[in-house]
C-alpha cells in the first residue's frame, strides 16, 4: 500500500491511498452497504453514478446471512455484488457492543446467539480474519471490543488491553490468509482500532501501542456511542496526534457534516455512518442550508428540487412535492431518490473538502459550510 500526503491545512490533509482495488482520495466518506447492499434501493451502478469511492459491509451480517463460504464461492465480494473498487468490511467488532444481549466475551473471543435466527456463533480474531478473507475485501478491520463510553475506568482498560492480545492475533492470521494460494485477495490490507471509551490516558497508551505495529492504517472506535460531541472532539485531539502521520485514520461510525468538518480539521481521513441512508429513507434530507423533512405539509406545493444546483438523480429530475407525495402514498421510490441524494451530497462535500485542502482554505470552507448549515436549521424552526 502506498500512502502519499499529498497537501496539509492545519491537521487537515489531503492523500491519495494506492490499493490493488483503485486510488482512494482522502477525506473519504465510505457508503455504507452493511449486506453488500445499500438499504433503499440504490444499486452498485447508482453508486458510481453519485461519485463513491469506498462501499462498507459488515462482517457479521455477511457471515449469518448469506454466508462468507458462499460469497467467496463467487470469487469474493467484489463480483458478488458487482462493484469494481474498494470494499472495507468491518470486523464485527461493533456487534460486540450492539448486540450485548446476545453474546458472552472470553479471551479466546466472542460466543454470539445469532440475531436472524438464534443459533451459536463464535467469532475471534482468527475467525474474523477468515471470514473477511474469504470476502476479499480491500481493507479488513482488526477484530475488537467497543466498551461502551461511560464504561467505568477498570472495565475499559481490561477490555483495551484484550483488544491489543487480539490485533497482534489478526495481524498473525491475516498474513498467514494472505500467503495461501487460494486466497482471492492477497493484498487484503489490515487496520487496527484504537479504543479507551472517553479516558485520554488510557486512549494514548493504546495509540502508541498499535503504531508501533507498523499497520496499514489505524482507526478510533468507540465515539458517537453515547458520549457529547464535545468529549468526542477532545478525544480527537488526544488520540490522532499520537497516530502515525504517514498512514490513514479512520473515525468509525461518524457521523453528522457538521463531525466529519471538526474530525477533517483535526486529522481524521476516513468516514463511515448510516445517516445518509438511514434520514433519507424516513424523507429527511440534507442541503447545504440544514436537513429538511420532506413530509412537512409546507412542501406539498414546492416545485423547487431538494436543493438548487445539487447533481443528484433526485434533484436532477423531481420536486419535492413529488417526493413527498411519493413518501406520502407509500412509494419505494421517494426512499431510495432521499437516499441517492443523502449520499450524493455526503460525497460532494468530501470533494469540496478535497479541494479546500489542496487550496489551502479549508478553515475558511469549514465556517462556511457550518454558517450555511445552521442558518438554514434556525430558519426552518422559526
Amino acid at each position: 500500500m502506498e500512502y502519499k500526503i499529498e497537501y496539509r491545512d492545519r491537521r487537515a490533509k489531503r492523500a491519495r491511498m494506492k490499493t490493488v482495488h483503485g486510488m482512494i482520495e482522502t477525506p473519504v466518506f465510505m457508503n455504507v452497504g452493511t449486506v453488500a447492499a445499500i438499504k433503499g434501493a440504490v444499486s452498485t451502478d447508482d453508486l458510481r453514478q453519485i461519485g463513491t469511492q469506498v462501499e462498507l459491509s459488515n462482517t457479521y451480517h455477511l457471515h449469518v446471512r448469506t454466508g462468507d463460504a458462499l460469497i467467496k464461492r463467487f470469487g469474493g465480494l467484489h463480483r458478488f455484488m458487482n462493484w469494481d473498487r474498494p470494499i472495507l468490511t468491518d470486523s464485527g467488532g461493533f456487534q460486540v457492543f450492539s448486540l450485548a444481549g446476545l453474546r458472552k466475551i472470553k479471551e479466546e473471543g466472542v460466543y454470539f446467539q445469532s440475531h436472524i435466527d438464534g443459533r451459536r456463533i463464535f467469532m475471534g480474531p482468527e475467525e474474523s480474519m477468515q471470514i473477511q478473507s474469504n470476502l476479499g475485501s480491500t481493507i479488513a478491520m482488526a477484530f475488537d471490543e467497543c466498551p461502551p463510553s461511560l464504561a467505568d475506568r477498570d472495565y475499559v482498560q481490561s477490555s483495551v488491553d484484550r483488544t491489543t492480545r487480539w490485533l497482534e492475533r489478526c495481524r498473525a492470521e491475516l498474513s498467514r490468509l494472505n500467503g495461501l494460494e487460494d486466497t482471492i485477495n492477497r493484498e487484503q490490507l489490515l487496520f487496527g482500532i484504537n479504543q479507551g471509551a472517553i479516558y485520554e490516558d488510557i486512549r494514548i497508551r493504546h495509540a502508541e501501542a498499535i503504531s508501533r505495529m507498523n499497520l496499514d492504517g489505524y482507526a478510533i472506535g468507540g465515539l458517537a456511542v453515547g458520549e457529547s460531541h464535545e468529549e468526542m472532539y477532545r478525544i480527537l485531539d488526544a488520540v490522532v496526534p499520537c497516530l502515525p502521520g504517514d498512514k490513514p485514520v479512520y473515525l468509525m461510525g461518524v457521523g453528522t457534516p457538521a463531525n466529519i468538518l471538526e474530525a477533517v480539521e483535526r486529522g481524521v481521513d476516513f468516514f463511515d455512518c448510516v445517516y445518509p441512508s438511514r434520514n433519507g429513507r424516513h424523507s429527511h434530507v440534507y442541503t447545504n442550508h440544514g436537513k429538511l423533512n420532506l413530509l412537512n405539509s409546507k412542501y406539498e406545493l414546492d416545485a423547487r428540487p431538494i436543493e438548487e444546483g445539487c447533481g443528484c438523480p433526485a434533484c436532477r429530475s423531481y420536486s419535492r412535492a413529488y417526493i413527498r407525495h411519493l413518501f406520502k402514498a407509500k412509494e419505494m421510490l421517494g426512499m431510495r431518490l432521499c437516499v441517492l441524494h443523502n449520499l450524493y451530497f455526503y460525497n460532494k462535500m468530501m470533494e469540496e473538502i478535497r479541494d479546500a485542502i489542496e487550496h489551502q482554505c479549508f478553515a475558511e470552507y469549514k465556517e462556511q459550510k457550518l454558517a450555511g448549515m445552521a442558518a438554514g436549521e434556525n430558519q426552518a424552526e422559526s
